[in-house]
Formats: C-alpha cells, sequence, structure tokens
C-alpha cells in the first residue's frame, strides 16, 4: 500500500461528520488510513432541557465515544478522532480568526482529503462552516500568514457531503462509495449522540414521546428512518455507483455517501482520485 491517507472532516457540530461521513471513515480506517473528525462549535445549545458547558461537555464525550466505535471497528485503535472546537453553537461566524483554527488545523493534520457540508444549508453554522473550509482553502499554502505555524506544499482536495438542498444550484456528486458492509457500525456512532437523535431532534420535531426508553429499542427506531435515507442516497448516485463498482456490484449497493468536489481545493486528476478513493477495484 501507498503512504498512507489523511482525511479531515470539518463539520459544524459533534455530530455532523459521522452523520454525514462516518461509513466513509470506517471504511478509511479499515484500509489504513487515518481519519480526524473536527467540530467547529462545542454543540452547547442544541438542546431543550439543558446547556452551556453541561451540554457541551456532554456533546463531545458523545463524540469520543462515536469515534472510538469507528476505530475499533476498523481494528486500529485512534484511527478515528474527534476534535470539538470550544467555539458557541449556532455563534459560528467565518471571521479571520476562526479562518486562521481552520488553516491551522489543516496545516497541523496534513490531509490529502478534505471534507465538509456545502455553503448553501439551512443553518448557519453549517454555510460559515463552509465558507470557512473554503476561505483557507489555497491560504494554507502562504507562509506569511499564520507563519509559525508551517504551511503546506499543497492545496488539499476538498469535497461536499452530500445534502438535499436545491438553490442556488443541487449537490452534484462526483464520487459516491457504498457503505453496505459498514452501515450498522454508522448506525452505533450515531446512537452516540443521544441529546441529539434521542432527545433534542425529535423535540425539535414534535416526535420525542416516539422514542423507546430501551437501547436496543432506541437504536432499532432510529436506525428505521435513518437507514430511508442512506439507501436514497444509493438510489440517487445509482449511475455513478454502477460506473465506479461495475454494474453488477453497483447496482446491487443499497447504502452510500456521495461527495462532490469543491473547486476551491486541489485538482482532482485520475491518479490521485484512484489514490484518494481505493474502493473501487474488484469485489
Amino acid at each position: 500500500m501507498s503512504e498512507p491517507l489523511r482525511i479531515l472532516v470539518i463539520g459544524a457540530h459533534p455530530d455532523d461528520c459521522d452523520y454525514h461521513v462516518g461509513g466513509l471513515a470506517v471504511l478509511y480506517a479499515r484500509q489504513g488510513h487515518q481519519v480526524r473528525f473536527v467540530s467547529m462549535s462545542n454543540g452547547d445549545a442544541g438542546h431543550f432541557s439543558m446547556g452551556g458547558a453541561p451540554l457541551a461537555q456532554r456533546r463531545r464525550a458523545e463524540a469520543e465515544r462515536a469515534a472510538a466505535i469507528a476505530s475499533d471497528a476498523a481494528g486500529r485503535p485512534g484511527s478515528v478522532e474527534y476534535q470539538v472546537l470550544d467555539l458557541h453553537d449556532a455563534q459560528i461566524v467565518p471571521s479571520l480568526e476562526n479562518r486562521q483554527k481552520v488553516v491551522c488545523i489543516m496545516r497541523e493534520f496534513r490531509p490529502d482529503l478534505v471534507i465538509t457540508n456545502r455553503p448553501n444549508d439551512y443553518h448557519p453554522d453549517h454555510r460559515y462552516t463552509s465558507q470557512l473550509v473554503a476561505d483557507a482553502a489555497y491560504t494554507v499554502m502562504v507562509p506569511n500568514v499564520a507563519a509559525l505555524t508551517p504551511h503546506l506544499s499543497h492545496n488539499p482536495v476538498i469535497a461536499y457531503w452530500g445534502d438535499g438542498f436545491k438553490r442556488p444550484y443541487p449537490f452534484t456528486p462526483d464520487v459516491s462509495i457504498a457503505t453496505d458492509e459498514v452501515i450498522q457500525v454508522k448506525m452505533r456512532m450515531l446512537a452516540c449522540h443521544v441529546s441529539q437523535f434521542y432527545e433534542w431532534i425529535p423535540y425539535s420535531m414534535g416526535r420525542l414521546e416516539e422514542v423507546p426508553q430501551g437501547e436496543s429499542e432506541r437504536l432499532e427506531w432510529f436506525a428505521a428512518q435513518r437507514l430511508r435515507a442512506e439507501a436514497s442516497h444509493a438510489d440517487a448516485t445509482r449511475g455513478l455507483l454502477a460506473r465506479l463498482y461495475g454494474p453488477e456490484r453497483g447496482n446491487a449497493v443499497t447504502y452510500a455517501e456521495p461527495l462532490e468536489f469543491c473547486e476551491y481545493g486541489g485538482a482532482v486528476t485520475d491518479a490521485n482520485f484512484a489514490r484518494l478513493f481505493p474502493f473501487f477495484g474488484p469485489a
């Protein structure tokens, strides 16, 4: 195998990364690559009955448990790690100070691939996280920006995870990765975020009373809903899956995580595509 890849995933909240590319993270880790999830905020506003420091500490612990499950499933402890920045939830802004944070994170981790959300999104934290990553692109190579952190010699490839937003333009996938073999691991990762998927999100949707009490029953309840969305990604990218995996295997994929390349990152060539996405050889 060539030198291990370094995959950096940057989200706004301590569940965004694993929610969108948790399966992909496990697949990378299983092949010997290193994955770092970064949450730009500490998540201290995402609840209906608690907040501030106790919620931030709870959500960081949830994120760390999810990363541990991913690493254990890969058979490589520490191969998926979670970094939570201490910025307030719902207060992320595309400031120079925050841009410097992202530049330094990218420089210190030295990623081959950076994944984040697109800039068109319902949540301002998501939009501004995407802008911060775009603003850090190229800047990571400029020596006199954050001069005490050694600059990168190249601009890493940047990709967006999938979404359903249509304006100003819809998500246009460039690659889609089958996650069937790790989908149950991903469900267990997401189940670590009890404060979100069993409390805050059901509350915000007026469905809190539907959440079962038992741990296994809650996971079954959550997975029954989430797996439909995971399957919809495969259905929406069926032609792409067939081209990447071959018609027989691609048409049999049930779950997938698609990505769209960001033009502000490094160029994607045939050579580095094969290295960045080492999933499409013979089954």
